[in-house]
């Protein structure tokens, strides 16, 4: 596409252009990042909590395992069900291309051979 088109294009007026909503800008200026291989969750009528931390006991016969807790994320109801959805779909997209996980908790309502 030509400059031309794409000044064209940005000069339409609002009228022909289909409206899609605003455009959203993630500013990820002072992000940062933490690794979690343990996710608690509770909630209460207002909020869902997830609470992140990492847990280094590689030790399977240890008596008692601490998990450094590193970040805490309060959701409304509806945010966290749009997460679960996203979280869903993702994970359904990843086990179409690597195969099912195991992760060690048993399914219910399903039946077993």
């Amino acid at each position: 596409m030509s400059t031309k088109e794409v000044q064209a294009e940005t000069a339409a007026p609002a009228a022909t252009r289909p409206a899609t909503g605003p455009t959203v800008k993630l500013d990820d200026t002072g992000i940062t990042n933490a690794y979690a291989n343990v996710c608690n969750v509770s909630s209460s009528r207002e909020e869902v909590v997830l609470v992140f931390g990492l847990n280094n006991a590689w030790e399977r016969d240890a008596s008692e395992v601490r998990v450094k807790l590193n970040s805490r994320v309060i959701l409304s109801p509806f945010a966290a069900k749009r997460l679960a959805l996203l979280l869903n779909s993702i994970v359904q997209q990843y086990e179409t291309r690597f195969g099912a996980m195991d992760v060690g908790i048993a399914q219910t309502g399903q039946a077993t051979t």
